[in-house]
């Protein structure tokens, strides 16, 4: 049968993980293609999504070896600090950046706060420069046949692809996933993400706020400056079903008044200057990474609550990992459709998935306890941690995504 393209790795889904495990084989001489359903500069647009992400600093490494630190540094806010506290009382823990985890004496970020739109934009842009990435879309597989010895997508169009091994990289809902027949563990928690952005009156310093309240985690996140020269954040705030539905229909004027009530005048006046949208919160977790001549990366293997902002540095993590694990078969010439690089790659990455996901989880779980003696518990064990210098340095790594066995990419080296 002939193909109307090939490349050495086919990956399905075009989103924040595909395009940045397409330039990551890249850099390590494998091609790819890209295949996407929707057109991807339709999701540049400005209402398509108000989201913003942390980008821990391991993350960031990996996306300034592939040629993304314009992006960084120009549109991305760092994380200096991270706050965490009950509510308003007074007892916080501070995670501090690493003062030489940057280089030459340099202070790393915990990590850098970018608009999705713009991290899409810059990932575009590089996937369109790069001879060994081709982006198939709109296009959507109609059929996708894993024989012995390669992989044959037939599209909708009649056009037929073909690489050694397939990546699916589309989403929580994955089809193909399920159509590999790999289940899940997943169940919904009764709650929603309120997401909005916010000007304010004062500086945030590079501060990032988590502040638990009965009715829910509610975060804070540095960005940018506007244009005008307000301060600015981006809002994440975790609620019940029933109060997010309230939120989203509130003006922009009395949500922004239901924010300010939760931060007590810290950033002076408050204003909201984008929709709230709220996103419900579920929990998934792949049985298995692979199948025959294929793997699972990003949201199609996992899917996490938001309550630390690990989600998408979760992917990026497998990104490195898989990556990784291809590059060392194909300097070996391994086959790269070979079960045991797909087994390697699971070893590597369901450790970190699965206690970022139970850590994660706990932790939802515990501050949406109810009752004061609970807050005095939590309260006290928040005072623990702050004077136990042992314990932060652990919750920072986790934060900054460094713990663990690293990736060469996730050090900023390209292997």
């Amino acid at each position: 049968m002939m193909e109307d393209s090939a490349a050495d790795i086919l990956i399905i889904g075009g989103g924040l993980v595909g395009q940045t495990l397409a330039l990551a084989l890249a850099a390590h001489d494998i091609s790819a293609l890209v295949v996407e359903r929707d057109d991807p500069r339709t999701h540049l647009a400005s209402g398509f999504d108000g989201r913003a992400s942390a980008i821990a600093s391991a993350s960031a490494r990996m996306l300034r070896a592939l040629g993304l630190a314009d992006l960084l540094d120009r549109q991305g806010c760092p994380i200096d600090r991270i706050e965490v506290a009950e509510g308003l009382n007074p007892e916080i823990i501070r995670f501090d950046a690493d003062p030489g985890g940057g280089g030459g004496g340099a202070a790393e970020p915990l990590g850098i706060m970018v608009e999705n739109r713009d991290l899409r934009r810059a990932l575009l842009a590089r996937v369109e420069q790069t001879p060994l990435v081709r982006m198939v879309a709109p296009a959507a597989i109609v059929q996708l046949d894993r024989g012995p010895s390669h992989v044959t997508a037939k599209l909708a169009d009649g056009r037929k692809l073909a690489a050694a091994l397939a990546v699916a990289a589309d989403g929580r809902r994955s089809s193909t996933r399920n159509e590999a027949g790999i289940r899940l563990a997943h169940w919904s928690y009764p709650a929603a993400a309120i997401v909005s952005m916010l000007a304010h009156g004062r500086p945030h310093d590079g501060v990032a706020l988590e502040l638990f309240y009965p009715s829910g985690p509610f975060a804070l996140l540095p960005m940018r400056d506007l244009a005008d020269g307000r301060h600015r954040s981006a809002l994440v705030w975790t609620v019940a079903r029933p109060m997010a539905d309230a939120l989203v229909r509130l003006s922009l004027r009395a949500f922004a008044a239901e924010v300010a009530k939760r931060l007590g005048g810290r950033l002076g006046a408050i204003e909201a200057i984008a929709p709230a949208v709220a996103w419900p919160l579920t929990f998934h977790h792949a049985e298995r990474y692979s199948a025959h001549r294929l793997v699972l990366a990003g949201d199609a293997a996992h899917g996490i609550h938001p309550i630390a902002g690990q989600g998408l540095n979760l992917g990026f993590r497998d990104v490195a990992a898989l990556t990784q694990v291809l590059a060392d078969g194909a300097r070996t010439g391994l086959d790269l459709g070979d079960p045991a690089l797909a087994r390697r790659y699971e070893r590597w990455r369901r450790a970190d998935n699965s206690l970022t996901a139970f850590a994660t989880d706990s932790l939802a779980r515990l501050f949406a306890l109810p009752g004061k003696p609970v807050e005095a518990v939590r309260r006290l064990g928040l005072a623990l941690v702050e004077r136990t210098p042992a314990a932060k340095r652990i919750f920072a790594s986790i934060a900054r995504g460094t713990a663990g066995d690293l990736p060469p990419l996730l050090r900023g080296e390209l292997g």
